[in-house]
């Protein structure tokens, strides 16, 4: 009896270790349960002279792979006009930021969405807090939206034991965002609609490599395509040893930013366009031909050009000496205002800052960015969870260092998706291109993204499916007033010439 009675106990308690082993088994094999449904709120908004009613839709989407193990998953915002004639199908943007990092707040908080971060009539803070207010100016009217935050940015996060490196890096996050797009389209039954991709700064990058890669990974045709602030080619804004493009490139920045602070000359400061055409003729011919010939220059030759680098970029000619003729980004942001103790902001130079020590090389910090950032993080937070009623405890990344290092896939060379838009636009004829820049930019230049156009390679008749179109702002140009309406009114051109 004895015996008996201890067998069964020992009976008993190996079967609670196996099914104890079971249990733990399942929570380290089980995949993790796929992301809830995303939650739906309905709204209305006045865009122009008319109230739009849509519905928002937030949440996240699984990123899995071929064996449906889930990877990643994707947060994301999507509006949907809900008053439309539902018999046709409406455009659908699919919009994100660059960084690489950033999430897409800017572009939805800032230009695209039904809701707006409140600044003033030139961009200027308000606050803090932050106040949110009607976005008159939404694409609403004319596109329904959907806001991608991509891995490791906004909500995005790889699942727990996965590595969130594999999502970081050109390639990478092309493939990424192109399965989150399929996996939209289909679970929201949005093939048959025109689809039109807004990207801005890197987010351009990525934009110019979906188009090649939905097209012909995925088979899903792109109609348009809004490059906000653009960079496809690196060299383009890349200050190397070696690599004279920038200088040349950023110059008229240079131009219009001295122009804005009157740090220019008579002749020179009484019409920013005329200013910036001399600027951009003088940079594409006299200067450039300098850099090129590099110590062969005499120094009187050398002389002249630094003069005349002066004259245009509102700094002094011995400056542009010390710097060889080639004046870094940070080193005229820093040297320009010198004088007053100031220096001027990468994303928008109109912005200025005060650094502790007025004699250093660089400056600081970046005014133009510690303007936007407060605003943006608290406005989104406090709308996200209380006008879209998304709860979540994780951190919003705004823009998140996690990503890096960030994988270009460029050994020996330069990265560049310029090509895959040549080739998007090739294999596809119809494909509209709509690009944006901002005279104040000093992060992607507006003569850089002139460049990279003219050096598409576009045959002759898709020229006319390239629109380029300036504001009297910077990377970010739509904070102000008069470029947010502007950027809305070349949108709708562009949405109206695209769809046909």
């Amino acid at each position: 009896m004895h015996r008996l009675t201890l067998s069964w106990i020992v009976i008993v308690i190996a079967a609670g270790i196996a099914a104890i082993g079971v249990d733990s088994a399942r929570a380290v094999f089980d995949p993790p349960p796929p992301p809830p449904p995303p939650i739906v709120t309905e709204h209305e908004v006045k865009i122009g002279d008319k109230v739009i009613k849509y519905k928002a839709s937030t949440g996240k989407l699984p990123l899995k792979d071929d064996a449906g193990k889930i990877k990643a998953e994707v947060f994301f915002v999507a509006y949907e006009r809900t008053d439309a004639d539902v018999g046709e199908p409406r455009p659908l943007t699919f919009a994100f930021n660059g960084g690489p990092g950033s999430s897409s707040v800017w572009l939805h908080m800032g230009a695209l969405g039904p809701r707006r971060v409140d600044f003033g009539a030139d961009g200027e803070q308000i606050g803090p807090p932050a106040r949110l207010v009607d976005n008159a100016n939404s694409w609403l009217d004319m596109t329904d939206l959907v806001f991608i935050d991509p891995v490791s940015t906004g909500f995005s996060r790889a699942t727990e034991g996965e590595d969130p490196h594999q999502f970081h890096g050109l390639s990478e996050d092309i493939r990424a965002v192109g399965e989150f797009i399929r996996l939209y389209t289909t679970r929201n039954n949005r093939w048959l609609s025109p689809k039109f991709l807004a990207g801005e700064s890197y987010g351009t990058t990525r934009a110019a490599g979906l188009a090649s890669y939905l097209q012909d990974e995925v088979g899903m045709g792109i109609n348009g395509i809004v490059l906000v602030s653009p960079v496809l080619l690196f060299q383009t804004i890349s200050f190397d040893t070696g690599n004279d493009m920038p200088y040349w490139l950023f110059m008229p920045s240079y131009a219009a930013t001295a122009w804005h602070h009157k740090k220019l000359g008579p002749d020179l400061q009484q019409d920013l366009e005329k200013t910036l055409t001399a600027a951009q003729k003088w940079a594409n011919t006299d200067y450039v031909q300098a850099l090129a010939r590099g110590d062969a220059l005499t120094d009187a030759e050398k002389g002249a050009v630094a003069e005349q680098l002066a004259r245009f970029t509102g700094v002094s000619k011995e400056f542009a000496l010390r710097c060889d003729l080639r004046i870094k980004m940070d080193q005229f942001a820093k040297e320009l205002l010198r004088d007053q103790a100031r220096t001027v902001g990468r994303f928008d130079s109109r912005y200025k800052g005060i650094d502790r020590n007025e004699a250093g090389a660089n400056p600081d910090y970046d005014p133009s960015y510690s303007v936007v950032k407060a605003p943006f993080a608290g406005a989104f937070n406090a709308y996200v969870r209380g006008e879209l009623k998304f709860e979540t405890d994780l951190n919003y990344e705004i823009l998140t260092g996690r990503v890096h290092p960030w994988n270009l896939g460029a050994t020996n060379r330069y990265a560049e998706t310029a090509d895959s838009l040549r080739q998007a636009m090739t294999a596809n004829p119809r494909l509209q291109l709509l690009v944006c820049t901002g005279y104040y930019d000093l992060a992607t230049p507006f003569s850089a993204a002139d460049y990279t156009v003219e050096h598409l390679g576009l045959d002759k008749t898709l020229k006319g499916n390239v629109s380029i179109t300036r504001y009297k702002a910077g990377h970010m140009m739509y904070l102000r007033q008069d470029d947010r309406e502007k950027l809305k009114k070349d949108a709708a051109e562009f949405y109206g010439r695209a769809v046909k």
